[in-house]
């Protein structure tokens, strides 16, 4: 499914951050955007920043079921800065996932930034219709215990290598004359 996003641009907090550039909300089904402004407001603009297909996988259901569970579920837009400052917008959106465990992934990197987004109504309702249909419990099984005897043999007694003609628990301080060593 196309969905766009909205990136609102807000004046920079510091002196060496001249603009705050912020996902904000999604658009499910928009059209192709590059960049259009969609309301100003003072230094405040919002640009319909990208339209990106959201695609969903069988594998991922249970990232995209622990997503839905969150208070307010959402989806990850992964941002990244543009290659070339062009009209003055420094960045460049990436990716968007509804895969809670992918927004994360992509959250360990200094490289991108990730904005957790609200889902619209109608994109929950998708997401969790895709998940419910496609999802399957992995059946958790227990691994046994071999029945093998593994306290009959002293292991970890000095090293097998190095004859030693002594008690191998003899103290450290004192050094015995009788080591091959």
């Amino acid at each position: 499914m196309p969905v766009g996003v909205v990136v609102r641009r807000l004046p920079g907090v510091t002196r060496w951050q001249k603009w705050s550039w912020r996902a904000v909300s999604l658009l499910p089904g928009a059209g192709d955007a590059d960049w259009q402004v969609l309301r100003k407001e003072g230094d405040a603009v919002e640009y319909h920043a990208a339209t990106l297909p959201l695609e969903l996988h069988r594998a991922e259901t249970e990232a995209y079921l622990t997503a839905l569970s969150d208070k307010t579920p959402s989806l990850y837009v992964v941002m990244r800065p543009a290659e070339e400052l062009d009209r003055d917008v420094p960045m460049e959106v990436m990716l968007i996932t509804a895969s809670a465990y992918e927004g994360q992934d992509y959250a360990d990197t200094s490289d991108v930034l990730v904005e957790k987004v609200p889902m619209p109504p109608g994109l929950i309702a998708w997401v969790r219709e895709f998940a419910e249909t496609h999802h399957e419990d992995e059946i958790f099984i227990k691994r046994r215990r071999d029945k093998k005897r593994v306290d009959l043999q002293e292991e970890g007694i000095g090293d097998p290598r190095i004859r030693q003609m002594a008690d191998v628990y003899r103290t450290p301080r004192r050094k015995s004359k009788d080591t091959l060593q």
